[in-house]
């Protein structure tokens, strides 16, 4: 399968967003992710199994959070995981309804286990069930507005998936280089920002759904 024909299957996927009018870094992640998407293919990796790969990856932050530099390499590679899974299905045919319903299960367990590692290094629970509970909102709605009609993403908003492994990443590092305050600023502004895409994605969802 050609890069072409890869992200067009990529856009069916994904509520009609064209991975061509995305920023020099979302297009370059999904080139990075076709290419290990192929790779995997080739070895005879199924979307499932790399799921299942990225959501244990993601339950060992936790564990791992007492050694943050750690933890933050593995939620970089479970988020290279969560890629490559749906690169794999696309490439190998396999994409299903099904399937789109426990990756995305499984990222938003993910990313409790990341805001969980967070608040072993001692950022108030407050903040992260703040952060946590705006960014499931998100999704929710998303997924909800979908359902009701809206027949694309309707926006892509400053708090979406890779924003939000960013920032987890930029919190972890913060924490094993300078401390747990700089942890918490860090998930300061990832709660600011979910703030902002959820009202970003509900002024959307009423216009789009009059």
């Amino acid at each position: 399968m050609t890069w072409e024909q890869y992200a067009a299957g990529w856009r069916e996927l994904h509520g009609g967003y064209d991975p061509h009018t995305g920023s020099a870094f979302v297009r370059g992640w999904l080139r990075l992710a076709y290419l290990l998407g192929r790779a995997a293919a080739r070895v005879g990796a199924t979307p499932g199994v790399v799921t299942g790969i990225g959501l244990a990856l993601s339950v060992g932050v936790p564990v791992a959070a007492r050694l943050p530099l750690l933890a933050a390499l593995l939620v970089v590679l479970s988020a290279v995981a969560d890629t490559i899974d749906g690169a794999v299905a696309v490439l190998t045919g396999r994409a299903s309804r099904a399937g789109q319903v426990y990756d995305s299960l499984a990222d938003r367990v993910g990313e409790a286990c990341w805001l969980v590692a967070l608040g072993v290094l001692g950022v108030p629970a407050w903040l992260l069930l703040g952060c946590g509970g705006c960014a499931w909102l998100h999704e929710y709605v998303r997924a909800r507005a979908t359902a009701a009609g809206m027949n694309e993403i309707g926006v892509v908003t400053v708090a979406e998936r890779p924003t939000r492994i960013i920032l987890a990443v930029a919190a972890l590092v913060a924490a094993g280089t300078v401390g747990g305050a700089a942890a918490t600023a860090v998930t300061a502004v990832w709660t600011a920002l979910t703030v902002v895409g959820f009202a970003q994605l509900m002024l959307t969802v009423r216009a789009r759904l009059r």
